[in-house]
């Protein structure tokens, strides 16, 4: 039986108030951050979570008109931290860059997850949601792997609410799964799963974990969820809620809009 992807979304949000980061301290203590609150049983469905991502990608996109920010003005310091020397993660002329740091085996980042696929979807053209796996050590760099060889097998939008799923609903997968396990649960979205884990041991997978890596330093991200607009600003998620967290990052959106388009004439 399938259920409609907003009841998934509502069984999330249920455990907002947690609001948290994941960070290298859950590496190292191969313990995830707990979750109180259970979602209901009739959400894990996986049929229906998987869906969710290739419905989003496929369906065309009415075209969003970019408006101001209604929230107050983030404050830098408090609201956002700016980041020196800071680069985007994978720049597009006339795009404005939001990559949204996460971690599969992140209990909050699967909280997270509906949300900004939720606000994605209201954006104008011009800004561009990029998913940048964070790789803390431990489970975190399989994790990663898994992410980056489901890129490149081309299975990744389809399967990636479904690994969620699976790590913290269904439990079909676990922090310390291996790759060939990890490679048999995404059999099912038309890769074999040898091939997948030799490729996520690969070169060009390797290539992008270090590239990953090497941006989460650089934009001095700690903790999981955590979004980097335009690889100027870091904003991260605190206990006044994400609210507070997506307002932020549309002010910033906004001050890089107006910044691309010049003084006025």
């Amino acid at each position: 039986m399938k259920f409609p992807s907003r009841l998934i979304a509502l069984a999330l949000v249920a455990v907002l108030p947690l609001l948290s980061a994941c960070g290298p301290k859950d590496a190292a203590t191969e313990t995830p951050a707990p979750v109180t609150a259970a979602p209901p049983a009739e959400v894990a469905a996986p049929a229906a979570v998987a869906a969710t991502p290739a419905a989003a990608e496929t369906a065309p996109a009415a075209p969003v008109t970019a408006t101001p920010p209604a929230g107050p003005e983030p404050v830098a310091g408090t609201d956002y931290t700016e980041i020196d020397a800071g680069q985007p993660y994978a720049p597009q002329a006339g795009k404005i860059e939001v990559a949204e740091v996460f971690g599969y085996t992140c209990p909050h980042c699967a909280q997270f997850e509906p949300l900004i696929t939720a606000w994605k979807r209201k954006q104008p053209a011009d800004v561009q949601v990029t998913p940048v796996p964070a790789a803390f050590g431990g489970y975190w760099i399989t994790y990663a792997r898994a992410f980056y060889a489901a890129e490149t097998l081309g299975v990744m939008e389809k399967s990636h609410d479904a690994v969620f799923n699976a790590l913290h609903v269904q439990h079909s997968l676990e922090l310390n799964s291996t790759p060939e396990q990890i490679g048999a649960f995404y059999a099912k979205y038309g890769v074999d799963a040898k091939t997948f884990a030799s490729t996520m041991s690969s070169f060009g997978v390797e290539t992008k974990l270090n590239r990953a890596k090497q941006f989460a330093v650089r934009s001095k991200v700690e903790g999981t969820p955590s979004l980097v607009v335009a690889g100027k600003y870091l904003v991260s998620v605190d206990q006044r809620g994400y609210d507070v967290m997506f307002n932020t990052v549309e002010h910033l959106v906004a001050r890089e809009r107006a910044a691309m388009s010049g003084p006025a004439k």
